[in-house]
């Protein structure tokens, strides 16, 4: 086989549909990106779960005076000091609990206004405002039952809150995000796919003479059918690449100039992870197109 006639035939192929061509190019490339985007974000998803779920606290609020004025939970009044040591001696002895830890309405009010100083409500908070806690650490974050059934109707207690369940809330959100990027990149494969199809049926149809030519002067039908499918392999390998350019452009852009300067309490992905998805991608894109043009060509390339 020649490669010079080859990578003529493919040149040619390639002018005379430049722009079903250029469709390609831009289909597989965003379908690629989204692709590469989803698998991201799963590791994001993942790495948060992995780095808050082992910060994950359950929350023992105790009844304060002001509680007692106004929430049910607390009409006994604000928790006593024997009420607090025995709440600390029967968390101690749980075997689910790994650590205890209390915190003083002066020190919640201190990390209050760390963390939400800038609120408009910040500024009319007082310590005496926030409310005493005891933070549990557990050895099984999901043993958290066991600790609201045992404290939450103790007198003292107002509430018994684990952290688990709004960082769940955050994890179903992301996931459901990740899902919807899925779909959206699953349908523009579909439509690279079926624009593949459409490409590699024109091409073969306007050298349909050429091809029957070759055919007559014994030519098989690998040899007939290996420009047309490395022209679907060139445009799908050039349609990764810009998929590529995508993922590195928002790593760049987007996660380390930007979110990570903005969002500071959640651990992002590296460069590791991204570099290590775009040889998958790259895969993809080359032989996706190629399969594609090679199933295609068994119906269409017919002289």
């Amino acid at each position: 086989m020649r490669a010079q006639f080859v990578l003529s035939e493919i040149g040619v192929g390639l002018r005379r549909n430049l722009t079903m061509t250029f469709a390609v190019i831009v289909s597989v490339a965003l379908s690629l990106a989204l692709f590469g985007g989803s698998l991201l974000m799963r590791e994001q998803v993942s790495t948060m779960k992995g780095y808050w779920y082992d910060k994950v606290n359950v929350s023992i609020f105790l009844c304060s005076k002001v509680d007692a004025e106004s929430d049910a939970s607390c009409t006994k009044g604000a928790a006593t000091d024997e009420q607090k040591k025995q709440i600390r001696a029967d968390l101690e002895k749980m075997p689910v609990v790994q650590s205890v830890q209390f915190e003083t309405a002066d020190e919640a009010f201190k990390h209050y206004k760390e963390q939400f100083g800038k609120s408009p409500i910040a500024a009319s908070l007082t310590p005496d405002q926030m409310q005493e806690s005891f933070r549990v650490k557990l050895k099984d974050p999901s043993k958290y039952a066991v600790i609201s059934s045992a404290f939450s109707q103790r007198p003292g207690v107002q509430v018994v809150q684990d952290q688990k369940t709004v960082l769940e809330n955050l994890f179903n959100l992301l996931n459901g995000m990740n899902y919807a990027a899925l779909g959206v990149m699953a349908l523009m494969l579909v439509v690279a796919l079926m624009l593949i199809v459409n490409t590699v049926r024109v091409s073969a149809f306007s050298r349909r003479r050429e091809t029957g030519i070759m055919r007559l002067v014994g030519a098989s039908s690998f040899y007939i059918q290996i420009p047309f499918i490395m022209e679907a392999a060139f445009a799908g390998l050039l349609g990764a690449g810009f998929a590529c350019v995508l993922l590195v452009g928002g790593q760049y852009f987007l996660v380390n100039n930007w979110l990570a300067h903005h969002i500071d309490v959640i651990q992002f992905i590296g460069w590791n992870a991204v570099l290590a998805k775009l040889p998958l991608v790259l895969a993809i894109g080359l032989l996706m197109p190629a399969l594609a043009a090679f199933v295609a060509l068994r119906k269409y390339l017919k002289v």
